[in-house]
């Protein structure tokens, strides 16, 4: 039996079990992995999950430039900054002014609902040219939902929401499963690995993380191979020629351990388990490692940042899919810092540079390699943050905006729908709708709809996203169409 077979059988074995349920969410999803190539596609697609920890401040990245909304988004920001408060200048919002396309043929997308005029962050400047250039898109005010809910039906409590709202652990959990119904659920990205998986014919995993092991990617069959971006980090029993515990020394450690992961030698079922991880982590360090080696660089720069390298090592390895066999991928990048509950100005300036100009590199290297239609990136962060400031900082929020790039993407259009930057005051404690009561700002746009849409330009079909997505009939909208 092979390594593969032994995963699947291991599975299907134990889907009797309640417990499965709760932890891996519908069974006929887990059954249909494990039992059966039920997909095959002859074409290559990627998924680049960019998660931004901490929570990004959605209302500092898109902002009004329009008289009436500006004068809305500054009176909550609370004016200059020179006063204190978050508020960007009018000016420097309209330099970077987005130039969305109306809705056309039928298909959700378009000028932002409100009829404002936006425009970026100053530091996000190289993205600019991508959505006026119809290969980014904005999806709004997204975040965590169980069912649809109004400000009334927040604060009387008639509708349920996610535990732990506001939660850093909690809801980047919750983002990365969308089932926060269920805190042991498995990432939305790992049960479309396990759906989708049969369709590859390497044995690499379908799922790599080069920012480390994370919710969205671990799966019932398929789990996230784990990597750093300098390459693959190969396993010490090797040795690289400095250990002499295993070269000089002690040489029989090597033997010993060679002998100890030898396939049909355990006896005992987790003696098995760790013989096959080890196995199997040797030969996906000789794959990778093969394959790497022998791919000429890239042409495309890429800044020298930590989100800029680990971008990098992801056009690498989408360069050499097909030495790995593989027609689908999903990858898993991050980077931290942004809760910013103090000196927000510089350090959301700083954060946002990183990534516009690793997202922008990234874009590029996809056109280099010919494949700018095939691979989607989208970005993913624990919560938007308070319209409402703290001084110098914003706290913890709710919804917030969320960009996806790419050649697939019907860019240059706005999905969702923008929310109120009215401040509610005590005179007028409902002067924002969109308002939790107490700055954050409640999404519109479920996690699942924004899930569902990109699982089915991966190729999901309607039966997979139901199982893949079970709350997903909650919410009117099942697919944003964001991507053609």
């Amino acid at each position: 039996m092979n390594r593969r077979d032994f995963i699947k059988r291991s599975i299907a074995a134990a889907l009797g079990g309640a417990s499965l349920y709760s932890a891996f969410g519908s069974l006929s999803a887990i059954a249909a992995a494990a039992t059966q190539k039920r997909y095959a596609f002859g074409d290559y697609k990627a998924l680049v999950c960019i998660f931004l920890y901490g929570g990004n401040d959605s209302f500092n990245t898109i902002v009004p430039y329009d008289t009436t909304n500006y004068a809305r988004y500054r009176q909550s920001r609370n004016g200059l900054v020179s006063a204190g408060g978050l508020a960007l200048e009018q000016a420097a919002i309209q330099a970077q002014s987005l130039n969305p396309l109306a809705a056309s043929g039928g298909l959700p997308g378009g000028l932002p609902g409100d009829g404002s005029t936006y425009g970026l962050h100053p530091s996000l400047a190289p993205l600019r040219g991508l959505f006026n250039g119809e290969k980014m898109a904005v999806v709004a005010n997204v975040g965590t939902l169980l069912h649809p809910i109004t400000q009334s039906q927040y604060q009387n409590g008639t509708v349920p929401t996610p535990p732990q709202l506001f939660s850093h652990d909690d809801q980047t959990t919750y983002w990365q499963t969308s089932r926060p119904d269920d805190p042991n659920a498995n990432g939305w990205g790992g049960r479309i690995a396990d759906l989708l998986y049969g369709a590859n014919t390497g044995l690499m995993p379908m799922s790599i993380s080069l920012s480390g092991e994370n919710r969205f990617q671990r799966g019932a069959v398929i789990n996230q191979y784990s990597m750093s971006p300098g390459g693959v980090d190969k396993m010490s029993y090797l040795g690289d020629g400095s250990e002499s515990w295993i070269q000089g020394d002690n040489p029989s450690g090597k033997t010993a351990y060679e002998a100890l992961i030898a396939h049909g030698t355990q006896t005992h079922v987790l003696e098995r388990a760790f013989a096959n991880a080890a196995g199997s982590a040797i030969d996906n360090y000789e794959i990778l490692s093969a394959a790497l080696d022998g791919s000429p660089p890239l042409a495309t720069a890429f800044p020298d940042t930590d989100l800029g390298n680990q971008l990098k090592m992801v056009a690498r390895l989408i360069k050499i899919r097909a030495a790995l066999g593989m027609s689908r991928q999903v990858f898993f990048v991050s980077a931290g810092a942004y809760d910013t509950h103090g000196s927000q100005i510089a350090d959301h300036a700083y954060n946002l540079t990183e990534f516009a100009n690793a997202t922008k590199a990234f874009y590029d290297a996809t056109v280099e390699l010919g494949l700018a239609n095939n691979v989607t990136a989208f970005t993913s962060s624990d919560f938007g943050r308070s319209l409402a400031v703290n001084g110098d900082g914003t706290d913890h929020g709710w919804g917030g905006h969320h960009f996806v790039v790419g050649g697939a993407v019907r860019g240059r259009r706005f999905y969702g729908t923008m929310p109120s930057l009215a401040q509610n005051t005590n005179a007028n404690p409902h002067a924002n709708p969109d308002d939790t009561g107490y700055g954050q700002i409640i999404p519109t746009t479920a996690v699942d709809q924004y899930a569902a849409t990109l699982a089915s330009w991966f190729g999901v079909d309607a039966g997979g996203i139901a199982d893949i997505l079970p709350n997903l009939g909650r919410f009117a909208a099942p697919n944003l169409r964001f991507l053609g």
